[in-house]
């Protein structure tokens, strides 16, 4: 039976570092327009409390989310030492595009995945490039095509990118605008007739007609915004927890239900980086489906801290650095079984349980 591989991962992590000090003068607005009056020190300490996030990496003005693509899928072919003509699909999964530098105005023609695929020089045609728009969970679902890609013959290598430059559509005078990063994360699967080894299982839902709308685009907060025209991603922070929280445990059971796996055979839980307070109650509602209440240390790695929200490329460029022994305390080794899982805009939910 053909198996889904992976032979090589990669990540680009911008260089620019914002740490919440950097939002001290900034004036934050109610949805309503009103100020907010709470100081801006315990509004970033209370952000900081909930989400865990210190600080946030940003793109350079010159570097686009095709330019972050490019080098985090640079990183997966080096580490692949494949040969890059190869490659039977380019998949990149993003929300936005390209999104210059202070316009906010998004660019989608031609795609990312052919961007990127001129910018890697690959010249072979039948490496088809193209974009996923799936919301938070793009990536995962990028890697969920990929599987059936390889699985039905029609390709042997797949390269799935996640890239976001959110910083560039965020409203500066809503607080969610902390929350958000810019980033990349690449892998690359290939096909594998190893047994009990790679891609075993995986599930997706989106909930649409009661939950569409909790991430959308809409006005800056501010009444005072230059330009009336521009729209932001906006979040209803409290239904996006509510909603994850119910659903996203199921999901994870279910897919391990669905590879035969149990909750003890797990060695990693890769949940997509969005907010520490909610990723870690996933967790416990997670184990409590499964009447534990021990959890175990260390399954669940964290990068939000210090890399803030990145969307699509939370879970890649995690896995990359844990693959490559840059995250402290955490390993993923053969034969190691990891579930990762996201949650995001749609409402979509998705989870793939991999086994090393």
């Amino acid at each position: 039976m053909i198996n889904s591989t992976i032979v090589g991962t990669g990540c680009y992590i911008p260089e620019v570092r914002v740490r919440n000090e950097a939002f001290s003068n900034v004036q934050f607005f109610e949805k309503d327009g009103t100020k907010m009056y709470k100081s801006n020190r315990s509004i970033i300490d209370k952000f900081q409390e909930i989400t865990g996030i210190e600080e946030r990496r940003y793109a350079r003005p010159e570097q686009n989310a095709s330019d972050l693509a490019f080098l985090a899928a640079s990183d997966a072919l080096e580490t692949s030492g494949i040969d890059r003509e190869t490659l039977d699909y380019i998949i990149v999964a993003h929300n936005f595009g390209d999104v210059s530098y202070d316009s906010n105005r998004v660019s989608l023609v031609p795609s990312l995945g052919s961007r990127v695929k001129a910018m890697l020089g690959i010249q072979n045609p039948d490496c088809v490039a193209y974009d996923l728009s799936f919301g938070c969970p793009g990536w995962l679902e990028g890697v969920i095509q990929a599987n059936y890609y390889i699985k039905s013959g029609d390709a042997k290598r797949c390269l799935v990118i996640g890239t976001e430059t959110l910083s560039r559509v965020t409203d500066t005078h809503d607080l969610d605008s902390m929350i958000y990063s810019d980033g990349s994360g690449a892998i690359i699967l290939q096909a594998s007739l190893e047994n009990n080894k790679g891609i075993i299982s995986h599930k997706t839902q989106t909930h649409a007609i009661e939950h569409s709308a909790l991430l959308n685009m809409a006005y800056s907060y501010s009444p005072y915004n230059s330009n009336k025209d521009d729209l932001f991603i906006k979040m209803n922070g409290r239904k996006v927890y509510e909603f994850a929280m119910k659903h996203v445990p199921f999901a994870i059971k279910s897919v391990l239900d669905k590879a035969g796996v149990s909750i003890e055979s797990v060695s990693k839980i890769l949940i997509h980086q969005a907010n520490e307070k909610l990723d870690n109650g996933i967790l416990e509602r997670l184990f409590k489906l499964y009447e534990k209440d021990d959890i175990p240390q260390g399954i669940m790695p964290m990068s939000i801290g210090w890399l803030g929200n990145s969307s699509v490329a939370t879970i890649p460029t995690l896995l990359d650095l844990i693959l490559k022994g840059k995250l402290k305390g955490h390993t993923i080794t053969n034969p190691d079984t990891v579930v990762m899982a996201s949650v995001g805009a749609g409402m979509n939910i998705n989870a793939v349980v991999y086994q090393f």
